[in-house]
């Protein structure tokens, strides 16, 4: 069995320093893996809110065997062609550490329609099994 920590990236955590510096404890503890959320807005009471691609880059650099990913990479709301390249780059720079997952992302207003982005979770399926598809040959 193996064991990970998976933290928001908001709040106290809202910061890539921060992220980067308990990625580098939870490898010296001994921990497997560690994961935040992908999240672009939450409320303004939750405080700073840090991009998991960023932070994700930061602990990579603060490590040197453990698994590091994003749970879970809403790909509706992302561009997949920039999503493959910010996703590429990061499992170069952890030496193929990277754990990719991806859904359809949860919440409607704050995260979706408040930006023009679909709140209709059947559309945001289609653009998920559509973002898939482009980045696996944009992987390959």
């Amino acid at each position: 069995m193996k064991y990970g920590l998976y933290l928001p990236n908001f709040g106290p955590f809202g910061d890539a320093r921060t992220l980067a510096e308990l990625a580098a404890q939870a490898e010296l503890a001994g921990w497997d893996g560690f994961f935040i959320w992908d999240h672009v807005n939450r409320k303004p009471e939750y405080g700073p809110v840090v991009d998991p691609w960023v932070a994700l880059s930061a602990a990579a650099m603060r490590t040197e065997r453990i698994k590091l990913g994003a749970l879970v990479t809403p790909l509706p709301r992302r561009r997949p062609w920039v999503l493959a390249r910010q996703t590429a780059s990061l499992d170069h720079l952890s030496g193929g550490r990277l754990i990719f997952s991806a859904g359809i992302g949860s919440g409607q207003d704050f995260e979706w329609g408040d930006f023009g982005e679909e709140v209709e979770a059947k559309t945001r399926a289609a653009k998920l099994d559509e973002g898939l598809q482009v980045l696996a040959g944009l992987w390959s």
